[in-house]
């Protein structure tokens, strides 16, 4: 696919010509322009300034080692503390199906001995580290659906975004030693 053949694309969903696609642990979330989902869920009591935390965990574990979650495939990542910090909400954008996210999340985290975030929001699984499926099904009855998702780039994964980017800084530093 060239640069040149990429199209921006806008889709108003859910789309109902569309069938309902069985994956690994139940109903597969759509591959959607800005494939990913997004969970809204209630905190734990108290568990607010452990999320804030955990966001900093994540900072420093990604400065000292920036391929720390490439396996996740991911565009973007989001969360958000609102509702006096009641309510969280979890907004990823990835370029592997949801099946596939869920089990590489899974393997992370079970690799790194390191706790998702989720365990601090109520109802999800104490078991996750060896059901998948619940975590799936807790992600699914969280899900906040898009009805319109627009994506500049579409189809474009992020290893291609990130190997495009080092193409055109070698070109550049080419480009200034030839001055």
């Amino acid at each position: 696919m060239s640069i040149r053949s990429i199209k921006p694309v806008a889709l108003a969903l859910p789309r109902k010509d569309e069938a309902v696609v069985k994956g690994r642990y139940g109903s597969m979330m759509p591959v959607t322009p800005a494939n990913g989902f997004t969970i809204i869920a209630k905190v734990k009591p108290g568990a607010a300034e452990t999320i804030r935390a955990y966001g900093g965990k994540i900072e420093k574990t990604i400065q000292e080692s920036p391929d720390a979650l490439a396996v996740l495939r991911l565009h973007y990542l989001r969360w958000v503390l609102f509702d006096d910090d009641t309510r969280f909400m979890y907004i990823g954008v990835f370029d592997t199906d949801f099946d596939k996210y869920v089990e590489d999340a899974v393997t992370l985290f079970k690799a790194t001995g390191i706790a998702t975030i989720f365990e601090q929001l109520e109802g999800f699984p104490t078991d996750w580290r060896d059901n998948p499926a619940a975590f799936a099904a807790f992600c699914r009855d969280h899900q906040a659906a898009s009805f319109m998702e627009y994506a500049e780039y579409p189809g474009v994964t992020a290893l291609e975004v990130v190997k495009s980017l080092n193409v055109k800084g070698a070109l550049s530093d080419m480009l200034d030693q030839m001055q």
